[in-house]
């Protein structure tokens, strides 16, 4: 039998035990929490619209037209005209037929490729995936192939030895602890030659990336036919909350009567809806939010190479400085603190054994006197 405080003691002794922190402020550049002010740099809200008076606004709107719940699931009575109003323009935005709205990427995740894949199925999966992506491979009962990170060699070998049954391709777009783009051309092109469907998970890319911030499709120059499932987080650059799935008619319809974490949740609320689809025309119009975050990103990364300290080899906001072991990550994350700093440590099972990290995360909102104090703090501790 599980011995449950015997665990707890063995992730304490790992140094990976988990701690919540309760925040007294509103997602920003600042946060307050235990009556003390810190700079933070480990949120995704990388265009910085959480807090976007616009959004704030519509948010409020909605939930004076539309109440605080949606009350039932889409397909019972939850499925709201704002609902369907964000569904078209996320779809129109991305230029795909139909997007399909979930409560969570984690959702959209399980949701969409337990609904494809069956026993039987094979489905390859690239080793850094995202933990919902891994999951909804349990899920499914296909067969989960993994493959060297980012290496489509690896990845063709074991498509060509798999002939039967649907296979699948998935993988993040821009990954979410080292911040690295996937090859997504290469692997188009491996998926298309072995008769495979490629998804794509850019909770990450969606905003940053890509013309009008369409993502890291449009950014490595690939459409539709090159990638027939995309999936997009709401709470990330979008600054608000939910997922979605973008594709075709058939694919979305199939969604619809398939997926049972669609069928069986509750709706986001509407408000939420009504605000993200104002997140969304900000996220098109205001280009100067992209250039100032690559603006930030490259001062961070070449004042960290000026102090010798070790990054990710990435060009998104998610900028990882390698520590190594658990502790010792936890001892740079307490250190930081103490210069008014707030980033987390991210350990195993996040990530792999021995690449324990600070994960570094940028926003528009951030200035430049910021980022030289988060550089000076650095210094400081390691």
């Amino acid at each position: 039998m599980l011995n449950i405080p015997a665990e707890l003691a063995q992730r304490q002794r790992d140094d990976l035990y988990r701690h919540r922190r309760t925040h007294d402020s509103a997602t920003g550049t600042h946060v307050h929490t235990n009556g003390r002010e810190y700079l933070a740099f480990c949120s995704n809200d990388y265009l910085g619209l959480a807090n976007h008076a616009d959004v704030v606004a519509a948010m409020q709107k909605g939930a004076t037209r539309w109440g605080v719940g949606s009350g039932a699931s889409h397909l019972v009575s939850g499925h709201s005209r704002a609902h369907h109003a964000l569904e078209e323009e996320l779809a129109d935005f991305l230029g795909r037929p139909r997007a399909l709205l979930f409560s969570t990427g984690y959702m959209a995740n399980l949701g969409t490729i337990a609904a494809l894949c069956e026993r039987g199925d094979y489905l390859f999966e690239d080793r850094l995936n995202h933990a919902s992506l891994l999951d909804a491979a349990k899920l499914s009962q296909a067969r989960l192939l993994r493959y060297r990170h980012n290496n489509v060699d690896a990845l063709a070998a074991q498509l060509k030895r798999h002939t039967n049954g649907t296979k699948l391709v998935v993988c993040d777009g821009v990954f979410s602890m080292d911040g690295d783009i996937a090859p997504l051309p290469r692997l188009a092109q491996c998926a298309k030659q072995h008769d495979a469907w490629l998804m794509v998970d850019d909770a990450h890319g969606l905003g940053v990336l890509g013309q009008q911030g369409r993502g890291t499709l449009d950014h490595t120059g690939l459409g539709p036919d090159d990638c027939p499932i995309l999936i997009g987080t709401l709470g990330k650059a979008f600054g608000t909350f939910g997922a979605f799935v973008a594709g075709s008619e058939a694919l979305i319809e199939y969604l619809i009567q398939k997926a049972r974490t669609y069928i069986y949740t509750t709706a986001l609320p509407p408000a939420v809806a009504e605000a993200t689809r104002v997140s969304l025309r900000l996220l098109q119009t205001q280009s100067w939010r992209r250039e100032r975050l690559q603006a930030h990103i490259n001062q961070f990364r070449q004042g960290a190479a000026q102090l010798g300290l070790t990054l990710a080899n990435s060009t998104t906001p998610i900028q990882p400085l390698l520590i190594g072991s658990s502790s010792q990550a936890l001892a740079v994350s307490e250190a930081l603190l103490a210069h008014n700093i707030l980033i987390s440590a991210i350990r195993p099972p996040t990530v792999p054994e021995g690449t324990a990290r600070l994960r570094i995360t940028f926003s528009a909102n951030h200035s430049e006197a910021q980022i030289n104090q988060l550089l000076s703090a650095l210094e400081s501790v390691t």
